[in-house]
């Protein structure tokens, strides 16, 4: 049988076979159980090596995972078990590394472009990343798996987003989830809370909603409608103080805020931390200096979360993030808020224009970007909200005032229109980030 002379990396590019990597690899899951033995990591390499040459015979080239594979195999088939479960801890080891520093990013015109085209090739290798695409899955019963491979997807960006604060050690104090409106900020905490309290840590969330000035402070329109998307619609100076406090070891009384009548009752109710408590902060803002100016960065993990789903429809054009995110809104404002879809739609223009101005240039100064967007979400959404866009057009197209509302109906409309719809969500899971809009979630909100 011929010798293994060459491999396939993880990034495609073919490279020359070394056993010397797998006795390497070996080695150290031996160190890991306290008796490094080297003599027999070489022994295990030799007959990985042979599994390979009569597992991948002429001129095919195994894959690293094959390898690894393998070595699990041989070391489970010579009574190594205990070994073999330490090599699987240390190739996981590996593999959170490795994507720890594939999900960097870099920021340019307020764009993670890095991020993105990660995105795009994730779709396009599960045949999603077009309008056709999607609906060649709906139509031909895809759509459950596409649901479980949406929701594995974000699952594991979200355990990235765990270990890289892990990693902060002792010194982290503070968590900030950030992002637009709609992005799934409440899901996510929820996940990495879950992920963090898997290795023993507690976690105390501080509810920014409470922090709302009254709402006849706010600034209104010529319409009269008030804006809770600025950043100044909250008492920025009272959050900074607060935080101090809490990361100095001392108790706080929070404010609590009634939506529905929009006042602001100050020293509600005792707020502190225990030692081994790490805050969480869920705020449209959290990237926003003046909230956190008190706390040191190396104290706090910024996390951004926003709906980077690339989607292209018949024309080439890509749905654009906000629209995503539009739709979950009018929907949760719907069920949740009692504002009704068209109420939404018009006063969505307060929302670009406080994401363009007090969220998206702070993008640069999260330490991890993650996607919430749901390559099966559109479909969904579309079946409980199609009904409106027709009548959003016909309502604002000769409206001088609402030329913006109608733009952006127009170009959902548009969008939509192509989509298939489905009518049963019954393949989304209780925990999925999708539930935070559409009901049905296993989380209380």
């Amino acid at each position: 049988m011929a010798p293994i002379t060459h491999i396939l990396k993880r990034n495609g590019n073919i490279v020359a076979y070394d056993r010397e990597r797998i006795t390497i690899a070996i080695h150290k899951a031996t160190a890991s159980t306290g008796k490094p033995d080297r003599a027999l990591a070489e022994r295990m390499a030799e007959r990985v090596e042979l599994a390979l040459i009569a597992a991948y015979p002429g001129a095919m080239k195994p894959s690293v995972e094959d390898i690894q594979d393998l070595v699990e195999q041989v070391l489970v088939e010579n009574g190594l078990a205990e070994l073999a479960r330490n090599y699987i801890a240390y190739r996981q080891q590996r593999a959170m590394r490795r994507a720890t520093k594939a999900y960097s990013f870099e920021v340019t015109d307020n764009i993670p472009y890095k991020k993105i085209y990660e995105v795009l090739l994730w779709n396009m290798a599960h045949r999603c990343e077009s309008v056709e695409a999607l609906n060649d899955i709906v139509t031909n019963g895809g759509f459950a798996d596409l649901v479980a491979a949406g929701e594995q997807r974000y699952r594991d960006e979200a355990a990235v987003a765990a270990q890289g604060m892990l990693a902060r050690g002792a010194s982290l104090k503070m968590i900030i989830i950030a992002g637009p409106s709609s992005s799934g900020k409440t899901t996510t905490t929820i996940k990495i809370g879950e992920a963090l309290a898997a290795v023993g840590l507690s976690l105390k969330a501080l509810n920014i909603d409470n922090y709302f000035f009254d709402l006849v402070k706010h600034p209104r329109d010529e319409f009269g409608d008030y804006d809770y998307e600025s950043p100044q619609s909250l008492d920025l100076e009272l959050i900074d103080s607060h935080l101090a406090e809490l990361l100095a070891g001392r108790a706080i009384r929070t404010p609590s805020y009634d939506f529905k009548a929009g006042v602001r009752t100050l020293d509600h109710a005792e707020f502190c931390l225990a030692d081994n408590e790490i805050l969480l902060l869920d705020s449209l803002h959290g990237l926003y200096d003046a909230m956190t100016r008190s706390v040191p960065a190396e104290r706090k993990y910024r996390l951004y979360v926003e709906t980077l789903g690339q989607l292209r429809a018949a024309d080439g054009t890509f749905m654009r993030w906000a629209d995503n995110r539009l739709l979950r809104r009018m929907i949760r404002d719907r069920d949740h808020r009692n504002l009704q879809p068209m109420e939404t739609l018009t006063h969505w223009h307060y929302v670009r224009r406080s994401e363009l101005k007090h969220i998206i240039p702070y993008l640069g100064h999260a330490d991890f970007v993650l996607n919430t967007a749901l390559p099966y979400e559109l479909p969904v959404l579309k079946a409980r909200l199609w009904r409106y866009f027709p009548e959003a057009m016909e309502r604002f197209r000769n409206d001088p005032h609402r030329q913006d509302a109608y733009v952006r109906a127009k170009r959902v409309h548009d969008l939509l229109q192509a989509i298939v719809p489905v009518e049963d969500d019954s393949a989304i899971p209780p925990t999925s980030l999708l539930r935070e809009f559409i009901g049905g979630s296993a989380y209380r909100y």
